[in-house]
């Protein structure tokens, strides 16, 4: 396997805040050190610092993103917390995916925190999508929590088939554990686009309540071979 210096993963990173069309590269400092990015900087939209995130992972060789990046909303896009609570509410309204009766918000100088309670880890993630890109919101924290009666060994099942489905994916490459409901990965995957699909297909396995990610990106698909363990 070839590695990539600091300085290669560097480069690749400010090519992908260049090319982004939602973020301006000048807004975003980026220092690498052992293939782990560091952003910094400001932003005028919490969605601008997930796009800059988004763009760090999709450069080859980068293997965690530390996002430090400041939203500081300027005066187009300030609006008021009641404003913004009321966004929130339509938003999760409007939103199919979301279970919006049995979801709540507080916001707090535009930092949004959602509670409540759903079926599937999936409605978690797509209720904080949903509020994550509107105007005036500076951070979302997610405590909706998901209600598992799933037994692990069932939960575990599911995703190592979901896993054995997916073509591009090499035997042994993902390992999976899973304790009541929290689900753990490591392992490599091909490419950013390849983790985003694992983990969206997992958000969606029945019984998962959380959802810790080690995986790492290898380009040069190294395979990755696991001795059995008691998991």
């Amino acid at each position: 396997m070839t590695y990539k210096s600091d300085e290669e993963i560097k480069s690749e990173v400010l090519f992908q805040l260049g090319w982004d069309s939602r973020i301006k590269q000048t807004d975003v400092g980026v220092t690498v050190r052992k293939g782990v990015v560091k952003l910094t900087g400001a932003v005028e939209s919490y969605a601008k610092k997930l796009a800059a995130q988004e763009a760090a992972h999709r450069a080859s060789g980068v293997l965690d993103v530390a996002n430090e990046i400041e939203v500081v909303v300027s005066d187009n896009f300030r609006r008021s917390d009641e404003e913004i609570a009321r966004a929130i509410r339509h938003a999760l309204e409007w939103n199919v995916l979301v279970p919006s009766k049995q979801i709540h918000s507080t916001v707090t100088d535009g930092w949004v925190t959602l509670e409540g309670e759903v079926s599937y880890f999936s409605e978690r993630v797509s209720a904080a999508n949903a509020v994550s890109h509107l105007l005036g919101v500076r951070g979302v924290t997610n405590k909706i929590i998901v209600r598992s009666r799933v037994e692990a060994e069932r939960i575990q099942f599911l995703i190592e088939d979901v896993l054995e489905r997916r073509a591009d994916r090499e035997a042994h490459r993902i390992r999976v554990k899973v304790i009541e409901g929290e689900v753990t990965l490591t392992g490599a995957v091909n490419s950013w686009d390849e983790k985003k699909a694992i983990l969206g297909a997992i958000s969606h396995t029945p019984g998962v309540i959380e959802v810790h990610d080690y995986l790492f990106i290898d380009p040069d698909n190294l395979r990755v071979e696991f001795a059995p363990a008691n998991l």
